[in-house]
């Protein structure tokens, strides 16, 4: 018998958060044994994508022995799943940098209440992962560093919690914590074929800035199960498998750009249909319906992106000089928009309470596209303008910010490959409170159209598939 309890170390890593908890909780395997074995793979790939800045490996360890000792084991949702945490995400005894190499090194003493959450549920932090300088971009990169695509290291796995995703898509771990001011959270996991739930406004603990109301924290994973459990844990709900629903859905299905001159590619609008069809075989009433965002909804979230880049410097400490010139004409312009009063508390209310009465016009869900197309390509974007950045993420990503302003949540899960083998993911979205639906929903179409949870050549699943436990 092994450290894992009996099983091979090897065989220990793919598996679900919800399969490795269970499995530690009834001691067939052990969380040092889990833990080891996630090590060992970060090792293998990591070089290869980039997606730790911090591996917390002697901690790690130590943390999941404390695991295996508690008394408590047998109750831990997650007991023993190695988890990975964005690096603007206070973790005790470590320093974030929010991906910026000017940030000063300040070892956080306490952990962020999502993070004290997850440890309090048997999770083990296993490191921290990369971003782009102060999260606002759609490409995870900075000096010397340039963070992969597991489906394809020419590619992006987007941004800004482009590490977190890139460590659960080569199944480094089962489980990462992000963030979501623009499409954060949903970006990545489309790009890296995996599920997310970006939660509404005031669900789950948020930043200390948090772009004027925009951010929000949740997890990445490879399952429904595994984001269901994660979103609980963080909201400080009890874990469950979200109840089914009572009557079919009405779902709303719309293609159409809220930036003028964007479209959604052929393979992410066969992608929307393919799940549309789907929803209405399964009974559910699927009907043609735009969201009403109007072009004026785009200046609250320019200006709310903008305003929290001088805000994030600020609070770190960083002086606008030592940032990266595309951050620092950002955050420059931000503090205009702030001085020029365009950061409008109402103008978001107004915007969040039209969206709402969409959904209760006979709506429970919008369906629709995240992004345009494949992710951008994996180079040092960080050395590139301002300009090119903006006008790249903003072609890229125009379905993603109008959640943010309006604080509602938004799912992306995979909706299939797209012909060059790439995963392509569409977005749901609903209405104040919806997130147990969503998830639901979410469930039922991973059932009806799974798909591959593991970019191939970073799959770490062994030849068969662990039981079900």
């Amino acid at each position: 018998m092994d450290a894992s309890g009996g099983v091979g170390t090897a065989a220990l890593v793919g598996w679900p958060a919800t399969e490795l908890a269970a499995r530690v909780r009834a001691g067939g395997v052990s969380a040092v044994g889990v833990v080891r074995a996630h090590l060992a793979h970060l090792d293998a790939v990591d070089a290869r994508i980039g997606a730790f800045r911090v591996v917390r490996r002697e901690a790690a360890l130590a943390e999941a022995a404390e695991v295996d000792a508690d008394p408590r084991r047998a109750e831990l949702p997650l007991a023993g799943v190695p988890v990975a945490v964005k690096d603007n995400v206070p973790v005790a005894g470590e320093a974030c940098t929010d991906g910026s190499p000017a940030c000063p090194l300040r070892v956080a003493d306490a952990d962020h209440p999502v993070v004290a959450r997850l440890r309090a549920a048997g999770a083990v932090v296993v490191g921290l992962t990369r971003m782009p300088e102060l999260g606002l971009y759609a490409a995870t990169d900075g000096p010397g560093t340039v963070t992969r695509n597991p489906w394809d290291t020419a590619l992006a796995p987007a941004g800004s919690s482009g590490g977190s995703a890139a460590a659960v898509a080569a199944g480094v771990v089962p489980l990462a914590v992000g963030n979501d001011g623009l499409g954060s959270l949903r970006l990545p996991a489309a790009a890296c074929g995996l599920v997310t739930l970006k939660p509404g406004r005031g669900v789950v603990p948020t930043l200390a800035v948090d772009w004027s109301g925009m951010v929000q924290n949740g997890v990445l994973a490879t399952t429904v199960g595994d984001v269901a459990l994660g979103h609980a844990v963080l909201a400080g709900e009890q874990p469950g498998r979200p109840p089914g629903w009572e009557r079919p859905l009405r779902v709303a299905v719309s293609t159409r750009s809220p930036v003028p001159g964007v479209r959604a590619d052929g393979p992410t609008r066969a992608a929307v249909e393919r799940v549309a069809a789907e929803l209405a075989a399964a009974g559910h009433t699927v009907v043609r319906r735009d969201p009403p965002v109007p072009p004026s909804a785009a200046l609250g979230v320019v200006a709310r992106w903008l305003a929290g880049a001088a805000d994030e410097a600020a609070h770190l400490g960083i002086p606008l000089a030592e940032l990266q010139p595309r951050s620092r004409t950002h955050a420059r312009l931000g503090r205009l928009a702030r001085g020029a009063g365009l950061v409008r508390p109402a103008d978001a209310e107004r915007f969040r309470d039209r969206l709402t009465a969409f959904f209760d016009d006979d709506v429970d869900l919008l369906l629709g596209p995240v992004a345009a197309g494949p992710p951008l390509p994996a180079r040092p974007w960080h050395e590139r303008g301002f300009l090119a950045n903006v006008t790249a993420n903003t072609r890229w990503a125009a379905w993603a910010p109008a959640w943010n302003l309006a604080g509602l949540p938004a799912l992306v899960l995979p909706a299939g490959p797209r012909p060059d083998g790439l995963p392509v993911g569409v977005q749901l979205a609903g209405p104040p409170g919806a997130e147990t639906r969503l998830l639901w929903t979410a469930g039922e179409l991973e059932r009806r159209l799974p798909w591959r949870r593991h970019a191939p050549v970073f799959d770490p699943a062994a030849p068969q598939a662990p039981a079900p436990v």
